[in-house]
């Protein structure tokens, strides 16, 4: 998410401050439902126990959570529920079900990665990430892990700088392939190559492995050919198999967010039933938050439980849903967690 920059910084600066200070309308609160905050009423840490070792990646319904981490720095830059720093809040996604990650870097002294959402720092480091999925996938053998990892620092007014003198993004991440024990026990091998991409992997090629997305770098772009083959054009915002309109203006254009997730979920559905597809259903900017773009807002539907609605429709209201794709959410409610790995059912 980049939001700082659809406006001016020195407005961006002088409303931030306001907007934060005063007390929140009632009418701008959204209340806790099943599609929204109450990700810790969905415990689904074995579900892929069920999915047919021979299952393409392609096939399954994946929940996962953009901005995976972003906990920190007020309600500008948070986008998920709070329920530990240092990776904690993984832990507690993994065991409601979550299975697809978005992780934001930035080049820290000593050639380490460190967690940021633009300027925050997100208390956390790519170490931490690496130990709580290399705990929880020892304890569900059964379970497999998808992460887009990207650069998070752009160096310009709004976001962060990486720390100078240090090692190349790229050659980092191999060092953190290389010498964590986390990482040589976790990262799926063909997934993780600087030159060759993989092919997309059946269920029991997985199992208890991280597979690597896409490395992007940090004006979007895939970076070398680290991550799936399929993938080769995500760049920033929609690319081939990946929606993510993220700037939403204001809480009237959340209608307009809406309407992009569900065109490309209805994708999804009709077009090549052997590629990924990638659904961003977050999105905010100055005038209009993650969670007023999540739950809704001054009677305008959220995302999340406009989403919820749709996907338990029939026929008899719009094209089949067989499949989600990766639903990439903010604020999961367990519900609507639950909802998306019904599909799975099928398979």
């Amino acid at each position: 998410m980049r939001t700082m920059l659809t406006l001016p910084f020195s407005l961006v600066l002088l409303l931030v401050p306001t907007i934060l200070a005063e007390p929140v309308p009632q009418e701008l609160v959204r209340r806790a439902d099943d599609s929204y905050r109450t990700l810790s009423t969905a415990s689904n840490p074995d579900w892929m126990l069920k999915v047919p070792d021979g299952t393409s990646l392609a096939s399954i319904s994946i929940p996962g959570t953009h901005e995976s981490m972003a906990l920190f720095g007020g309600d500008l830059t948070q986008c998920q529920e709070n329920f530990g720093a240092s990776a904690d809040t993984l832990t507690a996604q993994l065991n409601a079900g979550i299975r697809m990650f978005d992780i934001r870097l930035r080049i820290e002294t000593g050639n380490k990665f460190v967690v940021h959402h633009g300027a925050v720092y997100q208390n956390a480091n790519f170490d931490d990430v690496l130990n709580k999925i290399d705990a929880f996938l020892a304890a569900h053998p059964s379970e497999g892990v998808v992460m887009r990892v990207k650069q998070e620092c752009t160096g310009e007014i709004g976001s962060c700088t990486d720390v100078s003198g240090q090692a190349s993004f790229i050659d980092i991440f191999d060092m953190y392939r290389d010498n964590s024990p986390a990482a040589q026990r976790r990262w799926w091998a063909p997934s993780v190559q600087r030159g060759s991409a993989a092919n997309t992997p059946t269920m029991s090629q997985i199992r208890g492995k991280i597979v690597l997305a896409v490395i992007n770098g940090p004006q979007g772009g895939r970076t070398e050919q680290y991550g799936l083959a399929q993938f080769s054009g995500w760049n920033d915002g929609d690319s081939d198999w990946v929606q993510d309109n993220y700037n939403v203006p204001n809480t009237g254009a959340i209608a307009t967010k809406r309407d992009q997730v569900r065109r490309f979920l209805d994708l999804t559905n009709a077009g090549d039933q052997t590629k990924m597809y990638v659904n961003f259903c977050s999105g905010s900017s100055i005038f209009a938050f993650p969670e007023a773009v999540a739950g809704g807002a001054l009677g305008t539907q959220g995302v999340n439980p406009f989403l919820l609605i749709y996907l338990g429709q029939g026929t008899d209201v719009h094209a089949e849903v067989h499949r989600t794709g990766m639903m990439m959410l903010d604020f999961p409610g367990g519900v609507l967690i639950n909802k998306i790995l019904s599909f799975n059912n099928n398979l």
